[in-house]
């Protein structure tokens, strides 16, 4: 098993957790996006949207998006859990993760740590806020987004939140959210390996899907 992930990137922060957590071996491939290597003709061969992470299984079949990843990795694990009402809700909030925290709290992250902005980041902070906010009220009653253990939609949503201070948003004012954020880092083989976006994601300093 191969896994092409971008080290800057949470949603390929999620997948490597996960598959820190199951203690799972697999051949990562870095890819550097801001040095244009998504832009190959080889790269969209793997994934035409020339995105990251890309997971491709011993048979050479190509798995793409990040929470379809973690789907795939948890199927028959307890990061997935068997009913039919829990697995709807898991994908009830990964879904919630992409449309809310990645593309609020994630796409301002990303803007503000390499310089970018523009009209829509109040847009994306507000958006970020409200997502917060929705954690705050479901984590107040709740030790986990579904049921009472981790799964991989607490997997996803934990991805971006972590770094939610990286774009000023005050965890200190989600106290159920910080308990929570807490409780996903004593998971047994928990690991934290994201890294700071480098001096070629700013502007003009590489060649990206971002830059185009």
């Amino acid at each position: 098993m191969r896994l092409y992930d971008y080290s800057a990137s949470g949603n390929c922060y999620k997948v490597r957790l996960l598959l820190a957590l199951l203690g799972r071996e697999y051949e990562r491939v870095s890819v550097d996006i801001f040095a244009g290597e998504t832009l190959t003709d080889a790269y969209a061969r793997l994934n035409p949207a020339r995105e990251t992470p890309v997971l491709e299984l011993d048979d050479g079949t190509l798995l793409l998006q990040s929470n379809a990843i973690l789907c795939y990795l948890g199927t028959g694990t307890s990061y997935v859990p068997p009913g039919a009402l829990e697995q709807a809700q898991v994908i009830q909030w990964l879904l919630f993760e992409q449309e809310q925290v990645m593309s609020g709290i994630g796409s301002a992250r990303f803007w503000l740590l390499t310089g970018r902005g523009g009209d829509q980041l109040a847009g994306r902070l507000e958006r970020g806020r409200k997502a917060l906010e929705m954690l705050e009220a479901h984590l107040q009653t709740n030790s986990h987004l579904v049921g009472s253990a981790c799964t991989v939609a607490d997997i996803a949503t934990y991805a971006y939140t972590h770094v939610a201070a990286d774009a000023g948003y005050d965890l200190g004012g989600f106290p159920a959210v910080s308990a929570w954020l807490d409780r996903i880092r004593q998971e047994p083989r928990y690991l934290n390996d994201l890294v700071p976006y480098p001096e070629n994601a700013r502007p003009g300093r590489g060649r990206s899907i971002y830059d185009r």
